[in-house]
């Protein structure tokens, strides 16, 4: 599927602030599952430097730099895509061993670390909602992670928080509820509780072309012989030709669209954000 997107982040501060560096990450991800066919980006002030830039997860950053006093920072970008993945199931499992706890053969568990915790590191509650789905899945490799995405989807209520890192997994539990990035959080332990490589992802969903758009946030496993696969908790999904990833990282933190800190005295800010997504119609 084609889209358009529009994205519009500002930032509002009741006095002057000087910027100190923001790291941007708005550039939708070119890959194996999305072609970027144009992106243009406008920031407001003019950075007095900005360079593009490789981040240590691969993501494509802007990284910007600031001169004098402002009252706002607003960042603007257009994309149109092609998402080409219309069956996310489409991959085999290259090792004979599929069973969960999964083990990585030791020269790709040790490239995946940083993506890997110990199956115990995780907390009671978080790892209870593991094992659930591994026991569901019959503990295959290739199963559970759209097991686990349901069993979230179906198990938590999906709630609007419009600014904030995200919860804690076990917070999430206990509260039974939490925003989309909330959720990739937990499905992201939830599936390192099982010894599989995983990470989160910003991003944008497709709902229609009538809803108002919004960020999103969704989790990748790293399935032997499948690569890293996308599967959003927060609506019970494996991920195909309706998400555009812009980001993926060990942390949440490294996965923000925009990161960055300011110095002022006494000042409060606001975030406002408008965003559209509209599907192209396919060539006749």
């Amino acid at each position: 599927m084609k889209f358009q997107i529009q994205h519009r982040t500002s930032y509002v501060f009741d006095s002057p602030v000087h910027l100190e560096s923001q790291v941007i990450r708005l550039r939708p991800r070119a890959d194996a599952a999305t072609q970027l066919l144009d992106f243009a980006m406008e920031i407001d002030p003019l950075p007095t430097v900005r360079a593009e830039n490789l981040d240590i997860e691969g993501n494509l950053v802007a990284m910007t730099w600031f001169h004098g006093a402002t009252t706002h920072l607003d960042i603007r970008t257009r994309a149109t895509v092609d998402t080409l993945v219309t069956d996310p199931f489409r991959f085999l499992i290259a090792d004979p061993d599929r069973t969960l706890p999964y083990a990585y053969p030791t020269e790709v568990g040790e490239r995946l670390r940083q993506y890997r915790r110990a199956p115990d590191a995780a907390h009671p509650t978080v790892r209870a909602i593991a094992i659930d789905a591994a026991h569901a899945s019959d503990r295959d490799q290739a199963s559970f992670p759209i097991t686990l995405a349901r069993r979230i989807h179906r198990d938590f209520t999906v709630e609007v928080r419009a600014g904030g890192a995200p919860l804690a997994a076990e917070e999430t539990v206990a509260a039974g509820r939490g925003a989309c990035r909330d959720l990739a959080v937990l499905y992201v332990e939830c599936a390192r509780a099982m010894g599989l490589a995983a990470r989160f992802v910003s991003g944008y969903a497709y709902a229609d072309d009538a809803t108002p758009g919004e960020l999103h946030a969704w989790g990748e496993v790293y399935l032997s012989g499948g690569g890293w696969r996308g599967y959003d908790p927060s609506r019970g999904l494996a991920v195909s030709d309706q998400h555009v990833a812009l980001a993926a990282a060990a942390e949440s933190a490294d996965a923000a669209p925009v990161s960055g800190t300011y110095r002022g005295d006494e000042v409060t800010s606001r975030l406002e954000t408008e965003l559209t997504m509209r599907a192209l119609p396919a060539p006749s």
